[in-house]
């Protein structure tokens, strides 16, 4: 292999396992669907997860990516996140910029993070997952469950920062 052929390897595998747009995508997808906020920050997310765990939901800041509210919650009212909680879905976006990736998503190779599937064991019905592919504009909102249930292969890993 020459100095051209390994450069042309490696760009193309960045583009087959690099997802460097994946806030991109997030962004993208929330933006798509009228109900959806994204994921508050600061001593927003600070109030709504404090209100989560007055009602034992105890998840961490990276659980989830937005928000589903039928009506407008006030992030930096205690009252108003409370009385909108039990109508609040919480959405894991995992987008795709894979042309590989086929129409339901068959060929979409992602991870699940522990603390996706915790919040997703705690909260229920009021978790999903919402599957957006950006080169099709397809958006498909699912579950872990049925995630789990329709994958083909899983591959388990152990994540370590020192």
């Amino acid at each position: 292999m020459n100095a051209i052929e390994v450069i042309r390897a490696k760009r193309a595998h960045l583009s087959r396992l690099a997802n460097e747009g994946g806030a991109a995508g997030e962004i993208e997808a929330v933006s798509r669907v009228e109900q959806w906020i994204p994921r508050p920050k600061g001593a927003a997310l600070s109030l709504l997860l404090q209100e989560l765990s007055a009602v034992g939901v105890r998840i961490r800041r990276s659980s989830f990516d937005a928000i589903s509210t039928p009506k407008p919650v006030d992030f930096g009212c205690r009252e108003s996140v409370r009385a909108a909680l039990p109508e609040m879905t919480f959405i894991e976006v995992k987008s795709s910029n894979q042309s590989r990736v086929k129409p339901g998503f068959e060929g979409f190779f992602f991870a699940l993070t522990e603390s996706e599937i915790a919040a997703a064991d705690q909260l229920g019905a009021r978790h999903k997952v919402a599957l957006f592919n950006r080169l099709t504009g397809e958006l498909q909102l699912t579950n872990i469950p049925d995630i789990i249930a329709r994958s083909r292969s899983m591959t388990w890993q152990l994540s370590i920062q020192l």
